[in-house]
């Protein structure tokens, strides 16, 4: 058996192929809507995020499940395309997962989702050397089962480990006992911790799991981070929106890029934002990822809104 290879990366989590559809505006219920075309592209979380690391210079690994599908086979395509090392795990006569997407005249998406359960990564479906032999680990919490067991490997091995959660999954916190850099959507604090307020539930949350940074992704509105001892703020960057599909995917492989450059978190917390607004003048989850030299440079020159003085505020009504 051929020895794994050493990367930076490692990422196990979700993909899906996304059928993009722009719309003028979101269609109100019962009525009947035309659209013009529609875009199949490939994303999901992780491997969105792996993409646009190796896409930046990063050795990556890939570790999910596929059907046998066209699918499957285009995502591998773009596995390849980019060279990331894959571990795919094929499920027979079953539909690789994918998204429908909707995407209204503010760029907004809503997003409708089928996987079939067999494509459920399995713990024994794992291998230790592929995660051990990485320097980050980086997971979605979809596979619950799954992450949980690599994220313990990677804490045994003391390999950091990066997070993108959005919903509360059945087993979630035994999982994130094992995340060092906690990076969630705007409301899973406040609903995992039962809390009304946002920076009480990063606080909550840190102290709890153990977390080196809880953070919470806020759109338009930035990022708020919190690290045991402080709070960090970065504003978003303006930018014509086109598309928001992927924007959480590509800030967390901004944030696992500046991490693995031994950057200060302002800047990893930054160059996540600058990458994000990119991506989002694009369609498609990877339709933006631009260079590092780009980013750095739109970085340097871009405009970005104000932290809003209502922010927790409407943070909490969102909850």
């Amino acid at each position: 058996m051929p020895l794994t290879s050493q990367v930076d990366l490692v990422g196990v989590g979700l993909n899906a192929t996304d059928t993009l559809i722009p719309l003028a505006e979101f269609p109100v219920c019962g009525s009947k809507v035309e659209y013009r075309h529609e875009s199949v592209m490939p994303g999901g979380q992780v491997a969105t995020a792996v993409v646009a690391c190796q896409t930046w210079g990063v050795r990556t690994r890939y570790v999910g499940k596929l059907g046998d599908d066209d699918a499957a086979r285009l995502h591998a395509r773009a596995f390849a395309r980019v060279g990331v090392d894959t571990k795919l795990i094929t499920v027979d006569d079953a539909a690789s997962p994918r998204s429908l997407i909707l995407v209204d005249g503010t760029g907004e998406r809503t997003v409708l989702c089928r996987r079939d359960e067999r494509l459920i990564l399995q713990p024994h479906e794992l291998r230790r050397e592929w995660i051990e032999r990485a320097r980050v680990l980086h997971v979605d919490g979809y596979d619950t089962a799954a992450a949980t067991l690599a994220t313990r490997w990677a804490r045994e091995a003391n390999i950091p480990v990066t997070a993108d959660l959005d919903e509360i999954y059945p087993g979630v916190e035994a999982l994130i006992e094992n995340i060092d850099y906690l990076i969630v959507s705007r409301d899973f604090p406040c609903r995992l911790m039962a809390e009304d307020d946002l920076r009480s539930a990063l606080r909550k949350m840190q102290e709890r799991f153990g977390c080196l940074l809880t953070a919470a992704t806020l759109g338009p509105d930035g990022v708020l981070a919190w690290d045991g001892r402080e709070f960090h703020f970065s504003a978003a960057y303006q930018v014509p929106v086109l598309d928001t599909t992927g924007a959480g995917d590509i800030f967390h492989a901004g944030f696992i890029y500046g991490l693995l450059q031994g950057w200060e978190l302002e800047r990893r917390l930054e160059f996540a934002c600058a990458a994000a607004a990119m991506n989002c003048m694009a369609e498609g989850a990877r339709g933006g990822i631009q260079t590092v030299l780009a980013i750095e440079e739109f970085m340097a020159s871009a405009p970005r809104y104000k932290k809003p003085d209502d922010l927790f505020e409407r943070v909490q009504m969102l909850a």
